[in-house]
């Protein structure tokens, strides 16, 4: 590869409706969008980082600076000559992972559209279609919640996650179940919980849940093996694993027995792929998490999902779950009951629409 220009563009986009986890209630998402051009061609990538440091340590402006300052001169200086090439070469820079997974992303989107081929065809992905869930956050009732999963499962979604947090948890589960028996559900606490909340923790064993997501903080993994323990229903980590290491001493501990895998999260594809065949060797499940991504981050993530050992349905819902106007033509949509097509054309195939992405732009730099 012989880059020729790499542009940035720092975008804010509303929701369709508020979004409320354990972090606080948002109203709209602020994001980067990364291109790569190379012979008339472009990449796409976006980086997941959020204004503030909740879910991660990074943010939109300090992943902003990484991006201008080191990772972006890197590619010309070292003439970068691919996604695998960028990953070995960005390591020299610590953490700043979803700074450098917009950046390969992009490479990855690039080197598929020149090569012709769906980007899925590179990571070796299995599948034309992906099992699709739906997060709900957390409401301002019960009967809100049940009402919203209700709306959730009219729209074809099988599998639904809901957020919870200390006094919204039990009975949010209950409401549900009450209403739902039935359904695949789950739970996602974002780390909001502590081993002095094992005794509630422990009685989410009562409601037949897939799984529940990242109880304690990130760094925790000790605590959440002691939880897992205890526990009939599978524990899985999200804001845990930023990569291989953290994967397999999350899996040699009995922290979890299902994980999660973020691209944005852990650094690129690459690292993604590794972590998929550790756990694929160990028999460990895994699936692909969604940070609320534009249409371009989420095409990325249904090829991610057509790998051989993401098997539970995945945060992929279709683009008008979050934004009334998606950057990207055709939107992404259900294409049967809890199922998403995942595009066929080169690279993430799916088209970003330049006018929109001017509109929802907040400032843009060109290299």
């Amino acid at each position: 590869m012989t880059i020729e220009r790499i542009e940035m563009a720092l975008l804010k986009l509303p929701y369709v409706r508020f979004f409320e986890t354990s972090f606080g209630r948002k109203y709209d998402r602020t994001f980067i969008i990364v291109r790569v051009y190379e012979d008339g061609v472009c990449g796409f990538g976006e980086v997941v980082a959020e204004e503030a440091p909740l879910y991660g340590g990074e943010t939109t402006e300090g992943a902003w600076h990484v991006l201008r300052t080191f990772l972006i001169p890197m590619v010309f200086k070292e003439k970068i000559a691919g996604p695998e090439d960028f990953y070995l070469k960005a390591r020299r820079f610590r953490g700043n992972l979803m700074a450098k997974a917009g950046l390969e992303l992009a490479f990855w989107d690039l080197k598929a559209k020149k090569a012709g081929v769906p980007l899925k065809t590179l990571y070796g992905g299995v599948r034309e279609e992906i099992e699709a869930g739906v997060s709900c956050g957390i409401e301002d009732s019960l009967p809100d919640l049940a009402a919203r999963v209700g709306t959730y499962l009219e729209e074809g979604y099988r599998r639904v996650k809901i957020k919870i947090k200390p006094g919204w948890d039990l009975a949010a589960c209950a409401a549900v179940r009450e209403k739902y028996p039935d359904i695949l559900l789950q739970v996602d606490a974002n780390g909001a919980y502590s081993l002095a909340d094992m005794e509630t923790l422990k009685k989410l064993d009562a409601f037949n849940l897939l799984l529940v997501e990242q109880p304690f903080p990130p760094y925790d993994l000790w605590d959440h093996s002691k939880l897992q323990k205890e526990m009939r229903t599978p524990l899985c980590l999200d804001e845990s694993i930023l990569s291989l290491d953290t994967a397999r001493a999350a899996v040699e501990m009995g922290s979890c027995r299902i994980i999660n895998i973020k691209v944005g999260r852990v650094g690129g594809a690459v690292e993604m792929r590794k972590i998929h065949d550790y756990c694929r060797e160990h028999g460990v499940p895994v699936w692909c998490g969604g940070m609320l991504e534009s249409g371009i981050g989420r095409a990325h993530n249904l090829h991610i999902a057509t790998l051989p050992n993401f098997k539970l349905p995945h945060d992929l819902s279709a683009s008008r779950r979050y934004y009334k106007e998606d950057l990207i033509d055709p939107f992404i949509e259900l294409s049967g009951p809890g199922t998403i097509r995942v595009p066929d054309g080169p690279g993430i195939g799916v088209h970003p629409v330049e006018e929109r992405i001017r509109r929802a732009t907040l400032k843009s730099e060109v290299f």
